[in-house]
């Protein structure tokens, strides 16, 4: 699709709307995981443990800016800045957690784990995910404060994870494999950090 149909009005109303309400339903699927983290660990640990959710809520938003002011006309350098954030940790956790979840569901199948209807949903919008990301990072710009900014958070998020258990539900036979499942969602947060560098920062680059 070209970038007069990926900027039109309603391919940008109609992803907006969609991410919004799976923003919604994904905090909904973590909310028994939200509450057993509340119970038994620091209340700061809530905050790492809806990563699709988290990552479709930031799509929402830098979706929402370029619906709204698509020629940035935004003065204000903070909000410039604020901005730059968004669309990077849009582009980056997008495309992550897009490619995790999936692999984590047909990693579990090619163990034994008997996938439905509900693990295909969870594939197709997560296959989305990673589409829309890559469709759209073209469309954003980085700066190299909010790239750090995003890598210290993705990183931290993937050490805290496994360091402390509140990575997201795995099939139960995927358990035993959980050092190789880190290395993989690090490798994810790495090559997400610079496809984002690599699409966004040549927008700027072509300048």
């Amino acid at each position: 699709m070209g970038e007069k149909g990926l900027l039109s009005p309603f391919m940008l109303k109609s992803l907006f709307w969609i991410n919004a309400l799976g923003t919604v339903y994904g905090y909904y699927w973590y909310w028994g995981q939200l509450q057993e983290v509340w119970d038994t660990k620091p209340a700061w640990m809530v905050l790492l443990v809806p990563d699709s959710p988290t990552a479709s809520l930031f799509f929402t938003l830098a979706i929402g800016w370029l619906w709204l002011a698509p020629e940035r006309r935004l003065s204000n350098p903070n909000t410039l800045i604020i901005r730059s954030f968004v669309e990077v940790f849009a582009v980056v956790t997008s495309f992550k957690y897009g490619i995790w979840a999936v692999a984590m569901i047909f990693g579990g199948q090619a163990q034994g784990d008997i996938l439905n209807w509900q693990h295909y949903m969870l594939v197709a919008s997560h296959l989305g995910m990673a589409a829309e990301a890559l469709l759209y990072a073209r469309f954003f710009r980085v700066r190299p404060g909010t790239l750090a900014a995003v890598a210290f958070w993705t990183l931290y998020n993937d050490l805290a994870d496994y360091r402390f258990g509140i990575y997201p539900y795995l099939p139960n036979v995927l358990d035993d494999d959980l050092t190789v499942i880190q290395a993989f969602t690090m490798l994810l947060s790495v090559t997400g950090l610079c496809l984002a560098w690599w699409i966004c920062g040549r927008r700027k680059r072509s300048k």
